[in-house]
């Protein structure tokens, strides 16, 4: 499917879906909806989230993470790169309370780091005052290559993934890590031949 057909379905289902609101709730006030080109406060989320925040669960066991991926959606700007400049107001949006709500927030940010749904540097409120939100949908692959997903949840995921259009990425991230994996073996291999090389000191 091109980006036209893309563009065309969906704003087929759009048409569909207003036109069952019209039948089911006729004469309805806009007011009490939430539109987004009406509304303020709003950010751009990917459609896999929910079956995502199920496998960030799962991977997280005792301590589930998903919450905390979405309370980072929630926050972006719009753009991937957030800057946290008070971890508790992330830390209690995600659901967490108690003494220890920044710690606890805290170990489930390594989690999401640890699996590639986040990518992170230092700054003034520790080590998650940047964050940058990674492809999520590449992490689920990550997820998948690396044996952490279960089987089940990860067809799941490609079933929706497919569903909005998105099929496509699985093979584009698979064929990028190729690639880096071919060239990080060649600068081993060069690396090495230029050690043997080497005069003898």
């Amino acid at each position: 499917m091109n980006l036209k057909q893309l563009t065309n379905k969906r704003a087929n289902m759009a048409e569909r879906a207003q036109q069952m609101l019209d039948l089911h709730f006729p004469g309805l006030d806009p007011s009490y909806l939430w539109l987004r080109k009406k509304n303020h406060g709003f950010t751009t989320i990917p459609r896999t989230l929910p079956v995502i925040m199920q496998a960030v669960d799962a991977l997280s066991k005792s301590q589930p993470a998903g919450h905390v991926l979405f309370g980072l959606w929630a926050r972006s700007p719009d753009n991937p790169f957030i800057v946290i400049e008070n971890p508790a107001i992330f830390a209690t949006e995600a659901g967490f309370s108690g003494r220890r709500v920044v710690d606890t927030w805290r170990r489930r940010m390594k989690v999401l780091a640890q699996y590639r749904f986040i990518a992170t540097r230092p700054g003034a409120s520790g080590d998650f005052h940047y964050v940058l939100l990674l492809n999520p949908n590449h992490a689920m692959e990550y997820l998948n290559v690396t044996g952490n997903i279960q089987p089940d949840l990860y067809r799941r995921f490609v079933e929706r993934l497919t569903e909005v259009g998105g099929g496509d990425e699985i093979n584009q991230i698979r064929q990028l890590w190729a690639v880096q994996a071919a060239a990080e073996e060649a600068a081993k291999v060069a690396a090495g031949n230029a050690a043997s090389a080497a005069p003898a000191a």
